[in-house]
C-alpha cells in the first residue's frame, strides 16, 4: 500500500501532528502547535509558546488525549515528522489510548497529509492560534 493509499483508506481514524511559527506586531516569534484531524480536517490549536520544548509538547498532548474519547469513531494512528521535542514521552501518551504512531520518512515534508503550507490556512489567518 502507497502513502497516499494508507491515508485515503484511513483518514476518518488518522491524526496528525505539527507546528508552525508566527510572527507577532512586536516581531517576536511563537510556535503554534496543532493537531488536524485528517477526515473531518478539524484544526485542534493545542497551544502556542515563544519556547517549545519536549515538556511542553508533551503536556499539550496529554490534555488533547483527554478530549479523544469523546470522538464517534476513535482514532487508531497519530502521524508525526521527526522533530526532536515528539519524544517517546509523547508517544506514550497516544500509545496509552491505543493509537499507533506512525513517524513521517525523513526529508518528506509532505508526508503528514496535510495540504501545502503549514496547516492549510491561507497566510493571513495564520495567527489565529494566538
Amino acid at each position: 500500500m502507497t502513502w497516499r493509499e494508507f491515508v485515503q483508506a484511513h483518514r476518518q481514524s488518522l491524526l496528525a501532528v505539527d507546528c508552525f511559527a508566527v510572527e507577532t506586531i512586536w516581531l517576536q516569534r511563537l510556535y503554534v502547535l496543532f493537531f488536524i484531524e485528517l477526515g473531518s480536517r478539524r484544526v485542534r490549536a493545542a497551544g502556542c509558546t515563544p519556547n517549545p520544548s519536549a515538556s511542553w509538547v508533551v503536556q499539550q498532548a496529554r490534555q488533547l488525549s483527554w478530549t479523544l474519547a469523546d470522538r464517534a469513531e476513535p482514532i487508531r494512528f497519530l502521524i508525526r515528522d521527526r522533530d526532536q521535542k515528539f519524544t517517546d514521552r509523547f508517544d506514550d501518551i497516544f500509545r496509552s489510548d491505543g493509537i499507533k504512531v506512525v513517524r513521517t520518512p525523513c526529508r518528506a515534508p509532505h508526508a503528514n497529509g496535510l495540504p501545502s503550507g503549514s496547516c492549510g490556512l491561507p497566510a493571513q489567518n495564520a495567527s489565529i492560534g494566538c
